[in-house]
């Protein structure tokens, strides 16, 4: 019997740090990245000395990184100068319903593509929890210095783009297989809750996510979703931010697809939404974790509707959710966005062409519409 060690798809394990990080520090797109997050005026006028400074930097603070809780103590700092430079502030709640013992499969909506799983990854260990892997598709390991990061940060691939639909089977059975053998190993996984992020603003659960989840469990006398669902912890994750800095991006893609009935990236497209993820202003940024599911269910509907409800629960109703809606609907909100939410949430919907504001507008409006179906409320 042949024993899969997925070297190629699971994250960077400690002796493999120090070698990352020196590839890091020579790679001329990461340290420009560094630069204009740590120094952006000094980089938009004098970028190449910028440069020198962030790569003397970089391997200052590289230097005595042995192992991966090094690197995540390093990464920290820097995401705690992001949150104070980028949020009107980061807020977490329903931790307490965890336990730091136990191994968690959280799925969670997806709005941003490195930010989401950072925000959790950082409430954990901000909060003294073990922090947790990350599901990342294929598309985003293209480029070296990101696939660096992310499995130096705890990410595995899943690969999607496979040929022919036994080796697209082959593929999910090998994630399904990595994802069991990890949370038996004790460690926590991080997964959206569908392929790619729900860029008009409806959270709901694929299907065949949950499916392929089970697809590890198939030899196991009893294969019910119940049967399943009382081996792991599965735990809703939900995340909400008051200004989304790729909505335009997302915007235009919309409308694009709608008008051309495809949508086809632009190369780099990936990268640039991670940048402006991480850089852009984000208002208030919250993150809830659900309890646990336990409950006795039939069916993969049956539980993937559970989820979108727990997910949608956790959902803030952000004054930038009523605002977009009530612009789509003509009505007039007395109270308005304030302060630096306004300015941010204005400027990027000016940028629009006209035919794409209301993708944009939509992106906001659809997470309240959407909570108040699965919840059945109608009253803000």
């Amino acid at each position: 019997m042949i024993v899969d060690n997925f070297d190629d798809i699971r994250p960077y394990q400690d002796a493999e740090v120090a070698g990352v990080m020196e590839r890091l520090i020579q790679d001329p797109d990461l340290v420009g990245s560094v630069a204009a997050f740590l120094v952006p005026r000094w980089y938009r006028f004098l970028p190449v000395s910028a440069r020198m400074f962030a790569r003397q930097l970089l391997r200052r603070r590289a230097k005595g990184l042995t192992t991966i809780s090094d690197v995540q103590v390093l990464l920290s700092g820097y995401f705690e100068h992001m949150i104070r430079r980028t949020t009107d502030g980061f807020s977490c709640s329903g931790i307490e319903r965890l336990d730091r013992e136990l191994p968690y499969l959280f799925i969670a909506n997806h709005r941003d593509i490195a930010m989401d799983s950072a925000f959790m990854n950082y409430a954990l260990w901000s909060n003294d929890f073990p922090t947790s892997q990350i599901a990342v598709g294929d598309n985003l390991f293209s480029h070296g210095f990101e696939s660096d990061l992310m499995r130096l940060t705890k990410s595995f691939v899943v690969v999607r783009n496979e040929k022919g639909l036994k080796a697209q089977y082959a593929a999910l059975l090998r994630t399904s297989t990595y994802i069991r053998s990890t949370l038996d190993a004790g460690h926590s996984v991080w997964i959206s809750q569908r392929e790619g992020r729900s860029k008009d603003g409806f959270d709901r659960t694929e299907r065949a996510i949950l499916k392929m989840f089970m697809l590890a469990y198939r030899n196991e006398a009893d294969e019910s979703v119940s049967a399943w669902l009382n081996q792991v912890q599965l735990v809703p994750v939900s995340i909400s931010y008051e200004v989304d800095p790729c909505a335009g991006m997302k915007a235009r893609e919309l409308y694009l697809t709608e008008r051309d009935g495809k949508y086809e990236k632009r190369a780099n497209e990936d990268l640039e939404s991670i940048v402006a993820g991480i850089l852009g202003f984000k208002g208030r940024v919250h993150l809830n974790f659900s309890k646990p599911l336990r409950s006795d269910f039939d069916t993969v509907e049956a539980l993937a509707t559970e989820i979108d409800r727990c997910i949608a629960g956790g959902i803030e109703s952000y004054p930038t959710y009523l605002e977009s809606e009530d612009r789509l609907t003509g009505q007039e909100n007395v109270d308005g966005l304030r302060g630096k939410v306004a300015g941010a949430f204005d400027d990027a919907l000016e940028q629009l062409p006209d035919n794409q504001r209301p993708f944009f507008l939509l992106q906001y409006a659809n997470q309240i519409r959407n909570k108040r179906e699965l919840l059945k409320v109608g009253e803000r």
